[in-house]
């Protein structure tokens, strides 16, 4: 099967723009592509497996991804999905999240020459005179058509403010920067970014002639797509000091049943022979299949040694089997505790169960917290250093969510 074939049978591509231009472009390897990442954190999530996988994929078929990192759009904000204004970075800020990123990408794609290139929009957007910009590029852009887009639909009532309006200008900019002077001939984005990307189709078109071979595609990437990587609001990193190999490895473990197979034909690299069989898996099988799940990517963000180790953790825990000294712990010391004990809300902020006592005591109070295997019901409730000697305490918050906490 060709790469293209593959991609569309793996379900990612919603809809492109010159479909036969590009199928033939990708399976030849003669794609030079680009994917946008705005660097607003230091680490990636699991929500940007989809593109992060995608990139693999096209460099294994031979095409030359371009992991755009911005900069520049970054320090607007894009407006899609969003409800407020982004928080503003430092353009220090930005190059320390943009070199964590590409640390990271590297567990992915190969970077170098003739390879896979990191490029930052600030480079170019930072420098462009805004005069000079109204009349070059703010001319092939028709307000009323943006305003139909859906990334601004969603934001007009409640405030669209005319620094967000011109991110679609930035954006569709950054394709026609890349065409002229990398020789990008291809753009890829969720599906709420497909506005902004056809802006950048049209603005090359409009500048350089409709004969310039530039292409669109729109990955499918519906509401899944959009939860992907996060879990009772919090983000799934794939740093590990964020996010634990384990941690990371349970959310997979975790995923509903009607997303499962859905994951692994989008995101592991499993033939699709293998995954049309487990299609056909129904209940107790689709644990098996999210086992399979959750190993897989574990294994391609934090290596097969931590993928086995967060495995056994949680066959363990669920299972009866498995070697309990992999599920994740805290060590504390005598300066944790005061007057010799440690409260339980402070214990679970210390063992980065609970982002704060507020949160803690919400947990406690609602039933969702226990200490070896006994319900924790009294936020008051503290622990001695001798309870804590030896194996120490095992809590468990939720039903799913295990620490352990030793002294």
């Amino acid at each position: 099967m060709t790469c293209y074939e593959e991609l569309k049978a793996r379900g990612l591509i919603a809809q492109v723009t010159n479909e036969d231009e590009i199928r033939e472009m990708i399976n030849a390897g003669k794609a030079t592509f680009y994917i946008g990442y705005d660097c607003t954190a230091d680490s990636l999530t699991a929500g940007h497996f989809v593109t992060l996988t995608l990139m693999k994929r096209l460099q294994q078929a031979g095409n030359k991804p371009i992991a755009l990192i911005g900069g520049g759009t970054t320090t607007i904000g894009d407006p899609s999905g969003r409800t407020d204004m982004r928080k503003m970075l430092t353009r220090e800020d930005i190059d320390h999240n943009a070199e964590c990123f590409k640390r990271q990408m590297e567990r992915f794609i190969e970077f170098g020459e003739g390879k896979a290139k990191m490029l930052n929009n600030a480079d170019w957007l930072l420098n462009l005179n805004y005069v000079e910009l109204l009349r070059e590029v703010g001319a092939c852009f028709s307000v009323n058509n943006m305003l139909r887009a859906e990334c601004y639909k969603q934001r007009m009532e409640k405030g669209l403010s005319f620094l967000e309006f011109n991110y679609m200008i930035m954006q569709s900019y950054d394709f026609y920067h890349l065409f002229q002077t990398h020789g990008c001939n291809m753009q890829f984005g969720g599906n709420d970014q497909w506005s902004n990307m056809l802006g950048g189709t049209e603005l090359i078109r409009r500048k350089l002639g409709k004969d310039a071979h530039c292409m669109t595609i729109n990955l499918l990437t519906d509401s899944q797509g959009n939860k992907m990587g996060k879990t009772a609001g919090n983000a799934v990193w794939l740093d590990p000091n964020k996010t634990s190999p384990y941690d990371f490895y349970q959310y997979w473990r975790n995923i509903e049943d009607a997303d499962v197979m859905k994951c692994v034909r989008w995101l592991t690299f499993l033939p699709l022979e293998q995954i049309d069989e487990m299609d056909q898996w129904t209940g107790s099988q689709l644990n098996q299949a999210k086992e399979i799940l959750a190993w897989e990517l574990t294994n391609m963000v934090h290596g097969t040694e931590e993928a086995d180790k967060a495995q056994n953790a949680a066959r363990a825990l669920f299972m009866g089997g498995g070697d309990m000294s992999d599920v994740p712990s805290t060590t504390l010391n005598e300066g944790d505790l005061t007057g010799g004990s440690i409260g339980i809300l402070d214990l679970m902020v210390q063992c980065k169960l609970a982002p704060s006592k507020k949160e803690a005591r919400r947990l406690v109070e609602q039933g969702g917290v226990t200490v070896n295997d006994e319900k924790v019901s009294d936020p008051n409730t503290a622990y001695t250093a001798d309870q804590l000697a030896g194996d120490g305490l095992m809590i468990r918050k939720g039903k799913k969510v295990f620490h352990k906490a030793a002294m």
